[in-house]
């Protein structure tokens, strides 16, 4: 390949790469770091022997989150409380069946469910079910036999559909789950948020142990609904409430009079329309980069 301009052929595919690395290793920031890394080694590469420049990057992208997924596994084993993924602002240009697509494989269930498989079984998965990459081509990136990454992607495959987070649940339920649930902090009133509510409903916070925050996991509608109306209530109510659009569906972040982000509220629900899961994210460093407003992903 000859005469091309290489950081216009990068920017092509950095919406794609970013999209790949959040998805593989569930960090905003580290997504960022892999595809930089990934910039670099292209500027530096022989361009004119690669034929496929979208594969290559790919394919160098993938092997290298693999590589900071395995290290980050190890690291979390220290982590200090419950650790949930970097939340991320998320937007679309597209149709709504393109945003369905989109928070289906953003969800914060569904990137907790990816932390049950391997390295590698996560990152086949993601190729070919998310982006749609031929097994051919996957085996390539991985290094491995064709049929080897076809088990993987079958293994994966069992996984996500036993945790049933493949669904997208209609703009209204969520913004009336949303409702319910600010006039539950600001009013104390829980009848409306019951009903919307499954009975195993669980709620927990990441806060790296940096600052206060609930510990351990509330579950059980009577549970959850005691814990919004007393401790959730008494600490929140204060704060400024913004709703936005986070890891593809409705959410809600809390901002302190001087404009600081003090945490970021998702939401899990079942094919029913109940909210299955309350996920709060206080860590500071992992609340950072929604400040710089909704990201385009691939």
């Amino acid at each position: 390949m000859t005469s091309i301009d290489p950081t216009a052929v990068f920017e092509e595919r950095r919406r794609h790469l970013f999209g790949l690395a959040y998805r593989i290793l569930g960090s905003r920031a580290d997504a960022e770091d892999a595809v930089q890394d990934v910039f670099i080694k292209w500027l530096a590469a022989d361009h004119a022997s690669i034929a496929t420049p979208a594969a290559w990057l790919t394919t160098l992208c993938t092997r290298h989150c693999i590589d900071m997924l395995r290290d980050a596994q190890r690291s979390r084993v220290d982590y200090v409380g419950t650790w949930l993924p970097e939340p991320i602002q998320t937007r679309t240009d597209e149709t709504p069946e393109t945003h369905a697509l989109l928070a289906s494989s953003l969800s914060m269930a569904f990137l907790l469910l990816l932390e049950r498989l391997t390295p590698k079984e996560r990152a086949a998965y993601l190729l070919h079910e998310i982006f749609e990459t031929p097994y051919p081509d996957i085996a390539e990136m991985l290094d491995m036999e064709e049929a080897a990454c076809r088990k993987l992607v079958s293994r994966a495959s069992v996984n996500i559909a036993q945790g049933k987070v493949r669904h997208v649940t209609p703009p209204k339920v969520q913004d009336d789950l949303l409702s319910a649930f600010r006039e539950a902090i600001t009013a104390g009133s829980t009848e409306a948020l019951a009903g919307l509510l499954s009975d195993d409903i669980a709620v927990c916070a990441d806060s790296g142990g940096k600052v206060s925050s609930i510990e351990g996991v509330f579950q059980g509608k009577g549970s959850v609904l005691t814990l919004i109306a007393t401790q959730l209530a008494r600490y929140w109510a204060a704060y400024e409430w913004l709703p936005c659009e986070i890891n593809g569906g409705r959410a809600i972040q809390l901002r302190a009079n001087d404009g600081e982000i003090a945490a970021a509220i998702t939401f899990a629900y079942n094919d029913e329309g109940k909210a299955t899961n309350i996920y709060i994210m206080r860590n500071p460093d992992k609340l950072d980069g929604l400040a710089f407003g909704p990201e385009a992903l691939a």
